[in-house]
């Protein structure tokens, strides 16, 4: 990967060599453990560093370890701003991804706009859904198979089928949808730029035909949408339809994969799920915070010294939820998994303005897919001679889970 220069204002005591991307236990790794490799900051050094190369494209970033101080970060709008166009930039274009990538006052507007998609009222009506998409998986599974490999047999396809669902799209592009988000989120340059370009070239197709014939689905709403008195402008609808499409695959589908991996390797949790699932909504947000996937990088709007560190404008701050969720100060022993811990305040969904629209969805997903699978499967595990493998990145994730039961 390649590193920019470190800037003049950085003091050397505070370059460290860190990546989310390269750093030990990140890249592609048979057993290995991303969330670990990343807890180890809280072990020595400075509670903020800046790393020469924590993005894709090899940029340095400031890192945020402590979870007050990346709670200040995630408040202040003004001084961290969101906007970047990360999606758009790959394909030489200049518009956000909305409202992830827009600052207040523009952010609260299409927020409030969106609102109503993700209410709790709305998320309750699509749980029979959600049960039913689980529980036609698993059956399928448990009827053919002792064995699977659980993200490509049913976290993928059962989030990707209730986002679609969610969103009143057909089924029948759902293995395609897939293969974008894995490559924008996983793949080498080549590989982004046409999943970018197939994912935009997607969305101006659904909104092509939902112009000519409405339906009662997430494109219509988007068309027939006015803020502040006007319609959507075509790139406004692409920046949400963007974010609903690439937000809502594979960040869920991550957190089911970490969490099955988990389950297989610890039996007596399992076990221990499966005969009180009344416990699966605290556990869910336990594995939630112990397993968090994203990281959320800002960009400095002006120079500011931040606890006692010289950021200057234009710098990218980056507020790793993985790291912040394990930050001994905020949590009694964070390496330790407690299915039983209260008040569990992680942010695994981001932190303020910007907390993480789909959040109450994703936690219904989780808990009903977990629930469904552990109610129709018998006692499972890592397949003996295989391993998952996991990496870090923008988004952690997981994959090669073969389970097996008797």
């Amino acid at each position: 990967m390649k590193t920019n220069p470190i800037p003049d204002h950085v003091p050397p005591a505070l370059v460290r060599d860190f990546s989310l991307f390269t750093s030990p236990g990140m890249a592609p790794t048979l057993n290995g453990d991303p969330h670990a490799a990343v807890a180890c900051v809280h072990d020595d050094g400075p509670p903020i560093f800046y790393s020469p190369s924590n993005t894709r494209d090899g940029r340095g970033t400031w890192v945020i370890t402590r979870a007050r101080d990346q709670r200040r970060v995630l408040e202040d709008t003004e001084t961290f701003s969101s906007h970047r166009s990360i999606f758009a930039s790959a394909l030489g274009e200049n518009w956000p991804v909305i409202p992830l990538e827009l600052d207040p006052p523009a952010h609260g507007v299409f927020r409030a706009l969106l609102n109503p998609l993700f209410s709790s009222r709305r998320v309750l009506a699509l749980e029979p859904t959600i049960h039913a998409r689980a529980g036609a998986l698993i059956d399928c599974i448990a009827k053919e198979k002792t064995s699977c490999d659980v993200m490509k047999d049913f976290a993928l396809p059962f989030t990707v089928s209730v986002f679609l669902s969610f969103l009143g799209l057909s089924q029948r592009r759902s293995e395609v949808l897939v293969g974008w988000v894995s490559d924008l989120l996983h793949g080498n340059a080549e590989k982004r730029t046409a999943a970018a370009r197939s994912v935009v070239a997607f969305i101006d197709e659904m909104a092509a035909m939902r112009r000519k014939s409405p339906a009662v689905d997430f494109m219509t709403f988007a068309l027939q949408a006015k803020i502040e008195g006007r319609s959507l402008t075509e790139e406004e609808v692409r920046g949400i339809g963007v974010l609903f499409l690439v937000a809502g695959l594979d960040t869920v589908a991550a957190a089911i994969g970490f969490d099955m991996a988990y389950l297989a390797r610890n039996p007596k949790h399992q076990e221990l799920l499966r005969n009180e699932p009344d416990r699966l909504g605290l556990a869910a947000e336990e594995l939630l915070r112990a397993y968090s996937t994203v990281q959320i990088i800002r960009v400095a709007t002006k120079d500011i010294e931040f606890e006692g560190v010289p950021i200057r404008e234009g710098d990218y701050v980056s507020c790793p939820a993985m790291i912040a969720n394990r930050d001994p100060s905020e949590f009694k022993c964070p390496n330790t998994i407690d299915l039983a811990r209260q008040d569990n305040q992680h942010t695994a969904f981001g932190y303020g303005p910007h907390l993480c629209h789909g959040a109450h969805l994703a936690r219904r997903e989780i808990v009903i897919g977990l629930r469904e699978w552990l109610a129709r499967i018998p006692a499972f595990r890592i397949k003996e001679g295989t391993a998952p493998i996991t990496h870090g990145g923008h988004v952690f994730g997981i994959s090669n889970i073969i389970l097996t039961w008797a």
